[in-house]
């Protein structure tokens, strides 16, 4: 693999690492199976293109695509929690209406950033030397700064009323806890971190899609499921560690797999990349197993 390759399998899997953490609140914290991610990812990347284009300031912009994210995650919860609609249809829903609803803001199916000001622009050398490097840099950044904000969100009484509310919504009721402002905090939370990374995604394609976020809540699962297999752990920090470094290996696997040799030998390309990705993700769920049966060979022997 390239160090150009590389560099853009880090700088993908940062992103989507981000999309991780968002999808292990939901899925993991919560319990709660949403498919929001793939409305939201877009939604993130489309406030974020439009809020540029007027003049708004980049950081700003992800701010405020963070923000189009937390509110369609509480729209979701609010169709759980107010009108009673099952978790996993409120949230195809919420996706559904959400294509309608980027359409809208971007006026057209994709929008151009190129030449736009982005968040690497204070940071870029006049010839993009140094592109390659500070894109994942920037992208770090923001991954720390979320995993050491959910860390110590998890930590906090509020935190740990939503994970009670994960675990066991009867019981942390009868402690006292509001469990469904917690859902919809919790919600809000995630897909502010899924759309965050749409509008990070954006700023590396050169534009807003509409289609950009389909399969993400695949990738979100398959990071989380990668990260809790090569990481076992109880405590928060870890936890959200493992699905970061998931994410990372993911895409690096996605990489490897598309500039085999072995495979370009018998017809694959970019064009399989869902193909890949589905195939990964089968093998991601199946880890768990092939791990237990081989611990279990282990101690027979």
């Amino acid at each position: 693999m390239s160090s150009i390759a590389l560099f853009g399998a880090l700088e993908s899997g940062l992103i989507y690492a981000l999309v991780a953490l968002g999808v292990l609140i939901s899925f993991r914290i919560l319990d709660f199976p949403d498919l929001t991610a793939d409305g939201s990812f877009p939604l993130g990347g489309a406030v974020f293109a439009v809020c540029v284009l007027h003049g708004m300031n980049p950081w700003l912009a992800c701010f405020a695509g963070a923000t189009a994210g937390a509110l369609a995650g509480m729209l979701t919860a609010w169709l759980y929690i107010s009108l009673k609609i099952m978790q996993l249809l409120a949230s195809i829903l919420v996706m559904v209406a959400l294509y309608s609803v980027n359409l809208r803001i971007m006026g057209a199916p994709n929008v151009p950033l190129l030449g736009e000001a982005n968040v690497f622009s204070a940071f870029m050398a006049a010839d993009y030397s140094n592109q390659y490097w500070l894109q994942p840099l920037v992208f770090f950044g923001f991954v720390l700064a979320a995993k050491v904000l959910l860390d110590w969100f998890f930590s906090t009484e509020a935190g740990l009323s939503m994970r009670a509310t994960g675990a066991n919504a009867r019981m942390a009721r009868a402690q006292g806890v509001h469990t469904s402002r917690m859902i919809l905090i919790g919600m809000a939370i995630s897909n502010a971190l899924i759309a965050l990374g749409g509008a990070l995604f954006v700023q590396t394609q050169g534009g807003a899609d509409v289609a950009v976020g389909i399969g993400t809540i695949v990738i979100g699962l398959a990071a989380v499921i990668i990260g809790e297999t090569l990481i076992p752990a109880k405590r928060i920090v870890w936890i959200t560690l493992s699905v970061i470094v998931g994410a990372i290996l993911y895409r690096l696997f996605i990489a490897l797999a598309l500039g085999s040799e072995t495979l370009r030998s018998i017809g694959f390309g970019p064009q399989d990349l869902n193909l890949v990705t589905a195939v990964l993700v089968v093998l991601a769920l199946r880890l768990p197993v092939i791990k237990a049966y081989f611990s279990k060979r282990k101690q027979a022997s």
